[in-house]
């Protein structure tokens, strides 16, 4: 990752210059108005040297829509030392070509570098009945049915037919969404799987693009494993799934960050929206334990940003009501999951706590959209194998993917922070328990 700058001679952002970005949408049509056209022996996967050090320098940037730059006082001196709170949010099932598949055209506009790691031109799909080859698409509307994630059909996106081997031809999406569409009760309506091929643009997601750019972003940061939401959240927060590939039953009794941060007397809080059973802890026995002290509704976050009391470390669950953690639906809109996101960096932006903080906006797997870039390899967190059921990939045949030793699919990851390294793209490759380490 980047480096942290540590002097003070540049100037910070305003969090006002972001203020009037305004993101509009129709939820009766869901789509876009025309005008907007550790420590103790446990190992955290990361690869490269991390400070994770967020992209940093502190220059200022120009306003929105001409609006008048600001020059705030300059930063406090001690680089990565003098950040005190880091804010991380994780959002739901979106893969990086999906959302930032088109970044490129958006920085050549803003006369920005165009280094970002986007969708190749010859990106195709095959079919789910192998008659017609998908290529990427603008979807026309913020909606697209849902698609599966679970560990068979990761495996199916990675190699379609020999899904336990080492080679990605990362030939499946459209077969896996296909199937999804074709056995769900009742059946979808994209029984070939052409969904996986769509994409958005800075028309669709303009908050997005715009933090993106102005701010630092990773181009090939990567979910844990390749499967659904569960075991993807339990790495985020143990950097292991103990053997988890799928839902878990019952409650995971292992360490987690909060348990390191805790006897370190670091505070911490997890800010839940669907407060309390929406906490991604309710997977580990440690859940009850924390349930009366650190984990809270939402709501508190904002009281705490106003009060001045924000802790060192926050985790945002995602909020399942009405689309808000931008998982894909039917009727469901990503731009009303980005200005419930804008929300709450916003509330950041305009409180004390906003000059010495860090905030990750990411997400924690890809969903069954398509990207092009092929997980890589990483070490097992602890040698504990997959927990499979009788019909799952692996359980008959073996192979180098039938263990915890790749990531899953590339994610969107934006760094918000007064000491982001401005129009920063970086391009270590990591997976999500690089923040474990931060």
């Amino acid at each position: 990752m980047p480096v942290i700058s540590t002097g003070n001679t540049e100037k910070r952002r305003s969090a006002r210059q972001f203020g009037r970005f305004v993101i509009v949408v129709d939820p009766t049509t869901c789509t876009t108005p025309k005008h907007l056209n550790s420590s103790k022996g446990r190992m955290f996967r990361v690869l490269g040297v991390l400070t994770l050090a967020l992209f940093i320098v502190l220059a200022g940037c120009g306003g929105l829509t001409g609006s008048k730059r600001h020059d705030p006082p300059p930063p406090p001196s001690g680089g990565i030392t003098a950040v005190n709170h880091i804010i991380y949010l994780l959002q739901e099932n979106r893969s990086f070509d999906q959302y930032f598949g088109q970044l490129n055209a958006y920085r050549q506009s803003q006369g920005l570098s165009t280094d970002v790691d986007v969708t190749p031109a010859n990106a195709s799909q095959l079919s789910y009945d192998h008659s017609t080859k998908f290529t990427p698409f603008h979807m026309n509307s913020q909606c697209v049915e849902e698609m599966s994630s679970y560990w068979n059909e990761s495996h199916n996106d990675w190699n379609h037919f020999a899904p336990t081997t080492a080679t990605p031809l990362m030939d499946g999406f459209a077969n896996s969404a296909g199937g999804d569409s074709r056995h769900s009760n009742p059946p979808g309506f994209d029984i070939n799987g052409r969904r996986v091929m769509g994409y958005y643009e800075d028309i669709d997601l303009p908050y997005y693009y715009f933090m993106a750019s102005q701010f630092a972003i990773s181009d090939h940061w990567f979910s844990p494993i390749m499967t659904n939401t569960p075991a993807n959240r339990m790495y985020a927060m143990a950097g292991t799934s103990h053997g988890v590939v799928n839902k878990p039953v019952g409650q995971l009794n292992i360490p987690t960050i909060f348990d390191e941060l805790q006897a370190a007397k670091i505070t911490w809080k997890n800010y839940v929206p669907d407060f309390p059973n929406g906490s991604s802890l309710k997977a580990f026995a440690a859940y009850t334990k924390y349930l009366d002290t650190n984990i809270v509704p939402m709501s508190q976050y904002f009281k705490d940003l106003k009060k001045g009391k924000l802790p060192q470390v926050v985790f945002i669950d995602r909020d399942s009501h009405d689309g808000l953690d931008e998982h894909p639906g039917v009727g469901i809109s990503v731009q009303k999951g980005a200005a419930y996101v804008k929300g709450i960096i916003d509330a950041l932006m305009q409180s004390s706590a906003w000059k010495d903080s860090v905030f990750f906006l990411t997400y924690d797997e890809a969903g069954g959209a398509y990207d092009h870039e092929p997980p890589i390899s990483m070490p097992s967190p602890d040698g504990i194998p997959p927990v499979l059921g009788p019909n799952d990939t692996c359980t008959t045949t073996n192979g180098p993917m039938c263990e915890f030793t790749y990531t899953g699919f590339r994610l969107p990851n934006i760094v918000i922070s007064p000491f982001a390294k401005e129009h920063y793209v970086d391009h270590t490759p990591m997976d999500t328990t690089a923040i474990l380490r931060f």
